[in-house]
């Protein structure tokens, strides 16, 4: 695992970008396709924002990424709360990218389909590979959750063989749909973001804790043979030795 501490969100959201600049142009030295899940959240939003200025929009050959989700809200493409939506406002509609290769989890059909067509995709793009996504970016909730892995969601956290799957999340009575550890932990290299002073005492549990992912499911993301990186501002890492 590799930590990088920055000042602040504005500093690590620019470490991040120059990071994903080096990483893409490194991984397309070998491969014709770069496959990157994105997240939802306040700090992937402040690195979108920063890949669609000039100094990095032109850096990337966006015609060779193609475009997944670690996790959705049920909620139509036009709602706020929408992953999709945001990543389509922030970063998608404003670079180069072939519609073809954006994979959003569709919120037009039954919850429970959406993730068997989600999880059909997935396999035609990875079966036979040696790993899954060459990056996976999560974010991280006060709670400790990521992706739509909730603390006491025992089954979903401990998902063994489905690669995509729906949930009925009654705090926001909503369904959502979710990646799982199985092909999280497949990727070639996992980014977890996480900023702010909420985030300081979960964030020291999650790295530094007995290992609980019934309560912080965060844990549970451990790349088999891929890099896992951290990147975090210095409010969250404020109990970090």
């Amino acid at each position: 695992m590799q930590l990088h501490i920055s000042e602040n969100l504005d500093k690590l959201s620019t470490g991040v970008a120059d990071w994903l600049v080096q990483y893409i142009k490194q991984v397309l030295q070998k491969q014709d396709r770069f496959t990157i899940a994105l997240s939802g959240g306040s700090t992937p939003k402040k690195l979108h924002e920063l890949l669609v200025t000039d100094k990095y929009r032109n850096e990337i050959e966006w015609s060779k990424l193609h475009f997944f989700w670690g996790d959705e809200r049920y909620v139509p493409l036009t709602d706020e709360r929408s992953n999709a939506k945001m990543a389509y406002d922030t970063l998608l509609n404003h670079v180069p990218v072939n519609e073809a290769q954006i994979h959003i989890m569709r919120p037009d059909v039954a919850p429970e389909e959406s993730a068997a067509e989600y999880e059909k995709l997935l396999h035609n793009y990875f079966d036979g590979k040696p790993t899954t996504f060459d990056l996976v970016l999560l974010g991280m909730g006060d709670d400790g959750h990521t992706l739509s892995l909730f603390p006491g969601k025992t089954e979903v956290i401990h998902e063994q063989k489905l690669w995509a799957i729906s949930l009925w999340l009654e705090s926001q009575n909503m369904y959502r749909i979710t990646l799982t550890a199985p092909v999280v932990n497949k990727a070639a290299c996992v980014v977890f973001l996480a900023a702010g002073a909420n985030k300081t005492t979960v964030l020291k549990e999650v790295i530094t804790g007995a290992y609980n992912p019934d309560l912080y499911p965060s844990q549970v993301i451990k790349p088999e043979s891929g890099q896992l990186i951290w990147f975090v501002d210095q409010a969250a890492a404020g109990n970090l030795s």
